[in-house]
C-alpha cells in the first residue's frame, strides 16, 4: 500500500471528492489550526495589550484561554467522535470556530475577546482530536509514522507562515484583521468538511451511552502503557508553549526588533523545525527506539542550557540556542504519535483526546509561567526548557526500566486490556 492509500479504500469507504492526497491535505490543515490561532495574532500582542489599556498578562489570557477551553474541547469531542463518527464532530467543531472568530473580530473590550477566544478553542478542540483520530482510522504501523510526519510537516508551514503574514496584516489593518483570516480558513476548513467521507466504519463505533462514552476516556487513561508515555512526552509543551506566549515580547520588547523582524525569527524558527519529522522517518526511523527519546530529551536539555546562558546576547544566538529544542521536539512527533497510538487498541477518539489534552495543559502552564514577571524573560525560558526537559528525560529513563511493557519499544510483559 502507498502512503496516500487509505485503509478505509480497502472497504469501499474511500474519499470520492477529496482523493486520499486530498485527505491528507485536509488533516494537515486540521494540524495546523493551533499554530494559526495563536500565530497568526502574535505580533499584534504588544499593540493589542496598548489597544485595550491592559497589561501583558491580561493580554496573554487570549492565548491561555484558547488552550484550556481547547483542552476541554478535545476531551469531550474526541470520544463522542468514537460514538457519533468523524464528520459530524468535525462540522459542529467547525461551525463553532467560525462564529466565535467573528466574535473575535467584532471584540471592543479585553474580557470579551478572552471569552470569544475560549469559544474558539472549544471549536478548534472538535477539529485538531478528530484529525488525529482520522490518522488511526486510515494508517498504521510505518505508514503510519510517515503520515504523521507528512502532515506535521505540512501543517508545520502554519507557524512559519502565519506571523509573517499577521505582520503584513498590521500594515494594512489593526489585531482584527487576523481574527478576519482565522474566519475565511476556517470556512474553508468547513468547506472541505462537506466533502469528507466518513472514515470510522458503523462497526466500530461505540455503541454505548453518552456519559459511558465520555467514561472511556478513564478506561483509556489506566491503561499506564499508554498513558505514563503520554505524560512524559507531553512535558516538551511546556516550554515550547512558554516560548510561543513570550516570544513577540522576547523579540520586540527585549531585542528592540519591529514587528515584521519579530515575524521573519519566529518563522526561521518553524522552517527549520519543519524538518524535524523529515529527518526522522528518513534518517532515525529504525533506531533504537528506547534511546530515541533519551537522544532528544537530551538535546532539549543542552537547549535550555545555551538559551539561559548565552541566548541574551542576540536575537541570532537566542534563534539558534532555542532551535536545537524546537527541531527535537518536532522530530519526536511521529515517533511519540505512533507509539501511543500502538499502545491503546480501540477507542481511537478517547485516545487521541487524551494525547491532545496533556499536551494542550500542560503548554497552557507553560504560557502562564513564562508570562510571568521574570528578571529577564529570556533567562527564564531557559530555566523552563532545561527543568522540564530533565523531567522527560528522567522520566523516560525510568519508564523503560520498569516493568510495565510498551508495545514496539519493549518486551511486553503481560497482556493489554482491551475494550
Amino acid at each position: 500500500m502507498n502512503i496516500t492509500e487509505c485503509k478505509s479504500t480497502e472497504s469501499g469507504n474511500n474519499q470520492k471528492y477529496l482523493g486520499n492526497k486530498g485527505l491528507i491535505a485536509f488533516i494537515a490543515l486540521m494540524n495546523a489550526f493551533i499554530p494559526l490561532s495563536t500565530d497568526l495574532y502574535l505580533p499584534a500582542l504588544p499593540t493589542m495589550s496598548s489597544y485595550f489599556a491592559s497589561n501583558s498578562a491580561i493580554t496573554n489570557l487570549t492565548l491561555s484561554s484558547f488552550f484550556v477551553c481547547y483542552a476541554v474541547g478535545i476531551l469531550l469531542w474526541g470520544p463522542l467522535s468514537d460514538k457519533y463518527g468523524r464528520k459530524p464532530i468535525l462540522t459542529v467543531g467547525a461551525i463553532i470556530y467560525i462564529i466565535s472568530s467573528v466574535s473575535c473580530a467584532l471584540s471592543t473590550d479585553v474580557y470579551f475577546l478572552i471569552l470569544s477566544r475560549a469559544m474558539q478553542g472549544i471549536g478548534a478542540g472538535g477539529i485538531t482530536s478528530v484529525s488525529v483520530a482520522i490518522i488511526k482510522d486510515c494508517f498504521s504501523g510505518k505508514k503510519r509514522e510517515s503520515i504523521l510526519a507528512i502532515t506535521q510537516s505540512i501543517s508545520g508551514l502554519a507557524p512559519m507562515i502565519a506571523p509573517i503574514i499577521g505582520a503584513l496584516i498590521l500594515k494594512f489593518s489593526d489585531w482584527r484583521g487576523a481574527f478576519w483570516a482565522l474566519t475565511v480558513v476556517s470556512v474553508i476548513n468547513l468547506l472541505l468538511t462537506i466533502l469528507y467521507r466518513e472514515t470510522l466504519k458503523e462497526e466500530e463505533r461505540y455503541t454505548g451511552t453518552i456519559i459511558g462514552s465520555i467514561g472511556r476516556l478513564f478506561t483509556v487513561s489506566k491503561n499506564k502503557s499508554f498513558f505514563i508515555p503520554t505524560v512524559i512526552f507531553s512535558l516538551n509543551a511546556l516550554p515550547f508553549m512558554g516560548y510561543i506566549a513570550i516570544s513577540s515580547y522576547i523579540y520586540v520588547d527585549y531585542f528592540r526588533l519591529s514587528e515584521q523582524s519579530y515575524s521573519y525569527f519566529f518563522a526561521a524558527n518553524a522552517l527549520i523545525s519543519i524538518l524535524g519529522p523529515v529527518i526522522y522517518v528518513k534518517f532515525l526511523s529504525n533506531i533504537n527506539k528506547k534511546a530515541f527519546p533519551i537522544g532528544c530529551f537530551a538535546l532539549s536539555v543542552f537547549s535550555g542550557l545555551l538559551v539561559m546562558s548565552v541566548g541574551t546576547l542576540s536575537p541570532v544566538i537566542f534563534l539558534m540556542s532555542f532551535i536545537i529544542m524546537s527541531v527535537t521536539g518536532s522530530a519526536i512527533r511521529p515517533f511519540s504519535t505512533n507509539v501511543l497510538f500502538e499502545q491503546q487498541k480501540g477507542d481511537t477518539g478517547s485516545a487521541s483526546s487524551l494525547i491532545n489534552t496533556l499536551f494542550t495543559i500542560l503548554g497552557s502552564i507553560g504560557m502562564s509561567i513564562a508570562s510571568m514577571p521574570w528578571g529577564n524573560m529570556v533567562e527564564g525560558l531557559g530555566i523552563i526548557i532545561t527543568i522540564f526537559s530533565c523531567l522527560s528525560l528522567i522520566g523516560w529513563y525510568l519508564f523503560m526500566k520498569s516493568s510495565i511493557p510498551c508495545i514496539g519499544v519493549k518486551r511486553v510483559e503481560y497482556p493489554l486490556t482491551e475494550k
